[in-house]
């Protein structure tokens, strides 16, 4: 599995994580969402993941700005409840 970071901002992070699926190479395992002022994540898989990524593609196609985008992702902020822990 690999991790790339997609997005950082000076309040959020957001990776995607790659899986495999039945046939498919490189089939989306996940993303998680990092809230930096928060020090809170989620981590969306599935269905969620899916309906993230589908989002997310709408939302480029408008060449948002970094505000826009961060606008956005604190949407997930309430649904935070993973402490950001450094080690």
């Amino acid at each position: 599995m690999s991790v790339t970071m997609i997005y950082n901002s000076p309040h959020f992070c957001v990776f995607e994580f790659e899986g495999s699926a039945a046939g498919v190479e490189s089939a989306v395992g996940g993303y998680e969402i990092m809230d930096k002022n928060l020090r809170r994540e989620i981590f969306l898989g599935g269905q969620d993941a899916e309906v993230f990524r589908r989002n997310v593609q709408q939302l480029i196609e408008q060449g948002p700005t970094s505000d826009e985008v961060d606008e956005f992702l604190q949407g997930f902020s309430g649904l935070m409840n993973q402490p950001v822990v450094l080690h």
